[in-house]
């Protein structure tokens, strides 16, 4: 805690305490991940929504279980529930029905031995009942049913509490709620959760030379892909977006959308603007309006990339290109985001794969490569890279299905080693 009266350490200050870093210099990607981790804090505040209303959101408490699901032995087929000790493996069994039960519905007679209870699936198993024989392999004659050899024993019998028990816990604080957590959620009665508050997040590019679609295209203008990618990366971590549209390159209007951001929202994403061209302003304004840990790190593509501070919001300040744009987000800034909005970690689907080609790399840098990664005739995973890997070639992204990582201390790589990749499914 710093004395009163004394300057709190900078953002910068921090980040050299942490692992000697230094915004000159090019930081590693690990180090600048751990930086980031460590300056970052999760939204405090707590709400209670409806579960309809709870997907993606992250849990911000412990859910125990107050009911056995299922509350009953119940039959998983349709069917006839049985005693397993009557039947054999070497001949059949001829058992009288003496009813029939259904899901949702009590049977109040009861089945002595040598009888059977015809069931349908979700139906209660009176007491002595433990196995259920399938409609489909028995014969019905004359008010019995004949139950054919080999049955085991306890089949198709779904077990009172076999998913939960009372008092057991069912999902952990910072779950970020699925589907199938919902459906959880509603097999245990509960109608409300509470949740954190969804995180802000505002984000913008920079550039005279972007257009929005549906303008025309002069000389030297491009339209602005990064805010669509971004919106859509940002969209699929369930944030709450605050979109403020293209920031033109000069140093009031970037002050004014820093202020305006750091105002309305948690996290600050930016594209283009953090290198050191003439018209590069960012680190002019945030001189002026934040604190910067680092400005530069060791990774191809997307060298030049900010974290800082602007008052209370933290401030990722991304590279122009497109896919550097992307491998930075996902890489550095996906799981800085998730911290905030307070998931558990939720580490990216990496995969090891033989390389079909070699792959030039000189230790001292993270490399993402571009690739596609498939099954050997061996049944083995293999990847091959895709041509092109220039930062500025979206088209390459579409098409590849992972991300080939070289490590910092990793060198070249020859035809038939493996190497990690993390696969696009569950991802893009």
């Amino acid at each position: 805690m710093t004395a009163p009266g004394a300057r709190a350490p900078s953002l910068a200050d921090t980040a050299r305490g942490i692992s000697d870093a230094d915004p000159r210099t090019y930081l590693p990607v690990e180090r600048a991940r751990a930086i980031v981790a460590d300056s970052v804090e999760a939204v405090a505040l707590v709400e209670r929504v409806a579960i309809r209303s709870a997907l993606d959101r992250v849990l911000a408490h412990d859910v125990v279980s107050t009911i056995d699901v299922p509350p009953h032995d119940n039959s998983a087929m349709d069917g006839y529930a049985v005693r397993g000790e009557e039947l054999t493996d070497d001949g059949e069994a001829r058992l009288r029905i003496v009813g029939t039960a259904y899901a949702g519905r009590a049977f109040h007679g009861a089945v002595a031995r040598g009888e059977a209870l015809r069931v349908m699936t979700g139906a209660t198993l009176p007491a002595g009942l433990d196995t259920v024989v399938v409609q489909e392999v028995v014969r019905v004659e004359d008010g019995f049913v004949v139950v054919p050899p080999g049955q085991e024993r306890g089949q198709h019998r779904r077990l009172r509490g076999e998913d939960l028990r009372v008092g057991e816990p069912a999902l952990a604080t910072g779950k970020r709620l699925t589907p199938a957590d919902i459906g959880l959620l509603a097999s245990l009665g509960v109608a409300e959760v509470g949740v954190r508050r969804r995180l802000r997040v505002a984000f913008f590019s920079t550039g005279d030379e972007l257009r929005s679609i549906g303008d025309a295209l002069e000389h030297g203008q491009i339209y602005d892909s990064n805010r669509y990618t971004i919106w859509s990366m940002l969209s699929r971590l369930g944030v709450e977006i605050v979109d403020m549209g293209v920031v033109r390159d000069s140093p009031e209007a970037l002050e004014q959308a820093m202020r305006t951001a750091a105002a309305e929202a948690d996290a600050i994403v930016s594209s283009g603007g953090v290198s050191v061209g003439e018209a590069d302003f960012t680190r002019e304004v945030m001189a002026r309006l934040g604190d910067v840990a680092f400005w530069r790190i060791a990774i191809r593509p997307g060298r030049p990339m900010a974290f800082g501070r602007v008052g209370r919001a933290c401030y990722f300040g991304l590279p122009g290109n497109p896919v550097a744009v992307m491998i930075t987000f996902y890489f550095i800034v996906r799981d800085a985001l998730l911290q905030m909005m307070g998931a558990t970690p939720q580490p990216l689907p990496w995969v090891r794969a033989r390389s079909l080609e070699p792959m030039r790399k000189r230790p001292g840098r993270t490399e993402y490569q571009r690739a596609r990664l498939a099954f050997g005739a061996d049944g083995r995973m293999e990847v091959a890279t895709l041509g092109n890997q220039g930062s500025g070639v979206l088209r390459s992204m579409s098409e590849s299905n992972c991300i080939v990582v070289l490590h910092h201390d990793q060198g070249a790589v020859a035809a038939g080693d493996e190497v990690d990749c993390v696969a696009f499914d569950g991802l893009l």
